[in-house]
Parts: C-alpha cells; structure tokens; sequence
C-alpha cells in the first residue's frame, strides 16, 4: 500500500533569508517529514488548511508525493510519450523551425531517460534517437514514418513511464542531468542545457495548464540552472589585416570566390547577421552614382533566411522567410554603406549581371546561398591564411565572428551605443552587455576625465 492515514501537521514556520521571509509548511507521514515553502504567509495558511482540512476528513494520504489522495492529478493515466505527441503538435504551428527542431531534441533525451527499461539491443542508439527526433517529435513527418522506424516507436510508446514520474525527485533529477549532458555523459554547452530546461519548464507548464500535473516539478530560483554568458570572447575579434589577409584569400578562391568575398565584406563592414545578409535583394542596396562626390551607400534589412532544414519549415524548403530578429514582422533597419563597401558591392552587381529583384549573393544556380557553403569557405579561409596556434585559437572561429568584430569596431571608434544598437539591430542593454568588455582605447581620455574630477584637498597643514 502507497497511502497513509497517519498523519501530523505541524504550525507554519518562518525563515529570514536574503531574497525575503520564506513560510513553510511541515507534515509527518508515518514519521517522515514533508516541507513545502511560500513566499507569503497566506499561500502557506491556504496549504496547510487544505491538509488538515483532509485530515479531518479521514482521507488517505501519498507516501510517494505527500499529498492527500484527492490531489492527485491525472498524470498517472497519462504517458510521457503520449504528453509529449501533445506537447509537440500544441507547439508546432506557433513557433518557428529553429525552435521546433530544439523541441525535438529535448523531447528526445527526456523520453529516453523516462524509459522502464534500455531499448533492446536489436534497435541501434542512433536509430532510436533518430526516430524520435525526426519522426515523433516532427509534426509534419510523423505521418511518414517508415516501417522500421515505426517499429522503434511502438516499443517506446509501451516502455515509456507515465507522467507520475515527474512527481519523483530523484527522477526529475536524473532527466535534468540528461538534458545537460551529451551522448558521453560530459556536460554539454551552458547555453545547450539552459535552452533544453527552459522547452521542459514550458512543457511542463502546458502540463500543469491542462492538469495532466498539479504543479511544475521543475526546480525553481538560483543555481537551478547553469550560468552562461552572452559577452563576446575577445580572442574571436579579427583585427584589419587579420580581416584583410582572410577575405583577400576567399576572393581569390578558384569556385565561387567573388560572390563569398563580397558576402563577408558586407558582414565584416556593416554587421548584418548571416541569416540577414543572405536575404539580401539587389534593390536593399542604395549605391549613389559613380560620379558623386559623397560615396557613402545605404543598405536596407527587412527579412532574414535562417537555415533550419526543409524537414522543420511549413513549404519543406531549407530556409524559413521571417522578419527581424526582435523587430516586429514587417520592420525593418537601414545601416550606411561605407564608401569602400559601395565599391566593392557595385563591382560585385555588375560582374554577376544582377537585376534589382535578384539575390545580392546568390548561390552558383542562383538558388539561396546555403550555409554550408558559407562555412566551408570561411574555414577554409582560416586553415590557408592563419599559422597553426591562430588556427586553433578562437580567432574567427564563426563567420558569426565578422559581425562581432565590426560592431566593436563602431563602438572603439567613437560610435554611440545608441546608434550601434540601431544599426545592429538590437536593444542598448544587449549590445553593451555583449560588447562592453571589447571597448578598448578610450582609457587615456577617461583617465584625464576622473582626473580633472580633482582630489581631496591637503589638510596635514592645517
């Protein structure tokens, strides 16, 4: 038997602590203790009323969560893997492809780790994952499902534990350490294991919302979650002949060379991000006549072509048409195109013959530039043109890197936070928490500044 009719409820304690007064509400069962803290005195009187009030009523009570019988919720009807299907397709149509694929992933580890027992030996480790990630867990493909395939997901289907396992500390737990972790058990990237917590904390509040549990299980306030942060590593930033040395080698590259030079000019000199410069059209570049004396251009960003692969998309194409990045949809930003940009982007339009409409950096069939392609030219770039020490440094890892390198350059050389905020596309408070420590150059002036503050005047004659 799981339940207990013996029990004691004892008065609500207190405890000052450095975020404020925490109340906590103490019960025995069969002489185990059980605690609940609140943040107000009121929500931990209306919990304790609730167990004594079943108390006097005679009513059983959960050795396994604690709680009196009656507020169990229907998690016990309910399978992981079944919740998950749910969870899945809720999400699907609100949230974009990058973030469907995510879901997928951490839906994936989470059902692995909720399984009675190890996947028999007949089912290969990557079959399974793969089958959960791009079948059960895609919306769009789950009705395609190959035979074998459907086979893998049958026996998770009966294998998985039901949602009362989430009333289970130490299962909650080991699902926690599984989502941080990477097929080795080594832990995985702060950001990777923050991101797979939050999708469960929104699964689990969907959950919650739709009373498959009374509560969300997931561990609450400061240290629940790893530390990461957002600041760039110094050590990426390029510096101009590092820049120079390595756009110079993509230009000179026998397969098209031209086009990917013109591409990391346009990142390197106004800070486009990758998903928005590929979506560049001809007409989003305002190039003044040849003959003007002011060769100062104007680039327009309205759309970005994130690659997320045609399997997470909606028209099964590899990139997903959307707006901004924290803008609304129809946004858009305008950043001026410094004089030796516009040349090299009018040299660029005229060698590929580019109407207004076409793509500013198409790929060799005209199609959009893929990401792979972007990627194997860049480090291409750097195993040709960096020594090995640079190399295997952090220098320029990412082409992600060229934005990076010119924001800081705006911001060295004397450009408002405010005004490199609007030109990045970003808010104030995220450019300088992710560029504040790469400002450099500005010590002498500052020092002169705190200096003619004055000191404290010499009172030792006195």
């Amino acid at each position: 038997m799981n339940t207990t009719y013996n029990v004691k409820v004892w008065k609500t304690g207190t405890r000052k602590q450095a975020r404020g007064i925490t109340h906590t509400v103490r019960w025995a069962l069969d002489g185990k203790e059980w605690r609940q803290p609140f943040a107000t005195a009121a929500l931990a009187d209306s919990f304790r009323s609730e167990l004594v009030s079943a108390t006097r009523h005679g009513e059983a009570f959960s050795l396994t969560t604690g709680r009196p019988v009656s507020h169990q919720s229907d998690s016990g009807t309910v399978s992981w893997y079944q919740f998950a299907l749910q969870f899945t397709d809720a999400q699907w149509h609100r949230t974009s492809g990058n973030n469907r694929k995510n879901v997928a992933k951490a839906l994936m580890t989470t059902t692995i780790a909720l399984l009675r027992t190890p996947p028999p030996t007949a089912f290969k480790p990557v079959d399974v994952r793969t089958a959960l990630r791009e079948f059960a867990f895609n919306t769009k493909r789950r009705e395609e499902t190959p035979p074998e395939v459907a086979a893998i997901l049958k026996w998770i289907e009966r294998n998985t534990l039901s949602m009362d396992a989430w009333e289970e500390p130490a299962k909650v737990e080991a699902v926690l350490n599984a989502v941080s972790s990477l097929l080795d058990g080594t832990p995985a990237a702060a950001s990777s294991a923050k991101r797979n917590r939050r999708i469960l904390n929104v699964a689990m509040e969907y959950a919650v919302k739709h009373r498959i549990l009374r509560s969300n299980p997931l561990p609450k306030g400061r240290g629940t979650s790893p530390k990461t942060s957002s600041a760039v590593d110094k050590r990426a930033l390029l510096n101009r002949g590092q820049a120079a040395r390595l756009l110079g080698w993509v230009r000179l590259r026998p397969r098209g060379g031209q086009r990917l030079h013109a591409f990391f000019a346009t990142m390197y000199y106004a800070g486009p991000r990758p998903e928005e410069a590929v979506a560049m059209v001809v007409h989003d570049v305002r190039l003044p006549d040849e003959d003007a004396e002011d060769q100062w251009g104007e680039l327009l960003f309205h759309t970005a072509q994130p690659e997320v692969g045609k399997n997470w998309t909606n028209d099964g194409q590899i990139h997903e048409e959307r707006g901004l990045k924290g803008r609304a949809e129809d946004d858009m930003r305008s950043v001026p195109c410094r004089p030796a940009l516009t040349k090299l982007l009018r040299a660029h339009i005229q060698a590929e013959k580019l109407k207004p409409g076409d793509l500013l950096f198409p790929g060799e069939k005209g199609e959009m530039l893929a990401g792979s392609v972007i990627r194997r030219a860049w480090r291409s770039a750097r195993r040709e043109v960096l020594d090995p020490q640079e190399c295997a440094s952090p220098l320029g890892k990412r082409v992600y890197d060229l934005r990076h390198t010119c924001l800081t350059n705006w911001l060295n050389d004397g450009v408002p936070p405010a005004q490199v905020a609007e030109w990045a596309g970003n808010s104030v408070p995220v450019l300088l928490a992710i560029y504040a420590r790469c400002i450099v150059g500005h010590l002498p002036d500052l020092k002169k500044r705190i200096e003619a503050g004055g000191d404290l005047p010499d009172l030792s004659e006195r």
